[in-house]
């Protein structure tokens, strides 16, 4: 029973009880028993009006709270004549006005954080109370789309830290960790940004001085040594025959010396000075036949099996041969080395490069396996980057010279270990 209910039963029941007393004891006065008798139901009338006047406004709050309930903010409730029942009404209209302005505004606020997500160049990544992921942006899509790797690396990414990360293409990431809360609860969310060509265009200014200078140097230094070594030779004749011997030997070994010496920053020049790629379309697979041709015989000196894994029919594909040729070069050289240096280590694993070229949905996979698996203890980050190597002696130009190539090519590109005891290089190329 709703109070309505009980305060009209109430006074039913209060007013029956009268009635009946007025009848019991004033029955020998009939005229005052009609007149008290009609005031009682003028009574009872009145205070039935009082009490649908007086629970009006529960009407009015409970249609309110069906709005709300409905979310149903654009409605609004009908005024009354009432004074009191007007105010409490405007009242009401007002909060569903106030109400549906600011959704209005949550929801432009919304539509515009939406836009201006998908809009970004970097990765957004928001996730839930529990720690899932629940709204990614299109940049953080296409992330983590290169692999599960990556997705291990920004889970170790610290609250309110930045680190940077690398995927196993050699593209390297700031990442950033925040918070925000929710419902009085904190939820994470992650920011990552591509700094690869930022890092690369620093890189390469700063190598390119270093190595100019040092050419310049080492350059005059030789072309001196070699004038003043070449003149000194005259003074041979002028020695007894034995002390002339000893005398040209050493001079030979100090010019040897300056042609290597010269040799050395050649390598280091050949990546500065690299040109513009020159376009033309050349099939990847002729270009690894010669290499195989070049490479077949040192490595069956050294107990290597090099060879074609799968080689599907490649359509051409626009590139300049010379680079890309010494490119791929230097990556079968290093996994030529690569094998041989784990060769002694490892003597039961099979000793082997394969090439690998495959045709898949328009695009060119190019990739160079080998067994040397001196990659598995390298993090991703370090790979590509000046000077880097794993060969003892080496110098950390054949992989610097690959970069240069490929990005002037503008062609995707990794090297990373397989986990299987291989390492492997892929060269990714859409087709035109």
């Amino acid at each position: 029973m709703t109070l309505r209910h009980k305060l009209y039963a109430y006074l039913v029941a209060m007013h029956v009880l009268v009635i009946v007393a007025v009848v019991v004891l004033l029955r020998e006065t009939p005229q005052t028993m009609l007149l008290l008798e009609g005031a009682l139901l003028v009574s009872l009338f009145a205070g039935l009006r009082l009490i649908r006047r007086a629970l009006e406004p529960l009407g009015y709050t409970r249609h309110f709270h069906d709005l709300l309930q409905d979310q149903h903010y654009a409605a609004r409730l009908q005024g009354s004549s009432d004074g009191e029942l007007g105010e409490l009404v405007a009242l009401f209209n007002s909060m569903l006005e106030r109400l549906y302005r600011e959704r209005l505004q949550l929801g432009e606020q919304q539509g515009f954080l939406d836009r201006l997500l998908e809009a970004t160049p970097s990765a957004v990544i928001v996730f839930d109370f529990d720690g899932n992921i629940s709204l990614l942006n299109a940049s953080a899509q296409a992330l983590l789309g290169n692999g599960g790797a990556l997705m291990d690396q920004l889970d170790a990414v610290p609250l309110g830290e930045s680190r940077m990360i690398s995927a196993l293409d050699g593209r390297r990431y700031r990442c950033q960790r925040g918070q925000f809360h929710d419902r009085g609860f904190p939820r994470h969310f992650l920011l990552v940004e591509e700094l690869t060509e930022e890092l690369e265009s620093s890189e390469k200014s700063t190598y390119d001085k270093l190595i100019r200078v040092l050419a310049h140097e080492v350059n005059n230094t030789v072309a001196a040594t070699g004038s003043v070594l070449d003149s000194l030779l005259y003074y041979r004749g002028q020695l007894a025959e034995r002390d002339g011997e000893d005398f040209g030997t050493a001079i030979a070994a100090v010019k040897q010396r300056n042609v290597r010496l010269g040799e050395f920053i050649e390598r280091f020049t050949r990546v500065v000075k690299m040109p513009a790629p020159e376009l033309r379309p050349c099939a990847l697979r002729d270009i690894m036949d010669d290499i195989l041709y070049l490479y077949r015989e040192p490595c069956r000196s050294r107990g290597i099996q090099i060879g074609w894994g799968r080689c599907d029919d490649a359509p051409l594909l626009p590139l300049d041969r010379q680079l890309m040729e010494q490119a791929l070069l230097n990556v079968v050289k290093n996994a030529m080395e690569a094998v041989d240096q784990a060769g002694g280590a490892r003597p039961s694993i099979a000793q082997c490069i394969e090439f690998v070229l495959v045709c898949d949905d328009g695009a060119v996979r190019l990739s160079v396996f080998d067994t040397g698996n001196l990659l598995g203890g390298v993090p991703a980050e370090q790979l590509f980057t000046p000077f880097f190597t794993t060969k003892k002696g080496g110098q950390g130009i054949g992989l610097l010279f690959v970069r240069e190539v490929m990005g002037r090519h503008g062609f995707q590109y990794r090297l990373a270990a397989t986990g299987d005891g291989r390492t492997q290089f892929e060269m990714m190329v859409q087709a035109v």
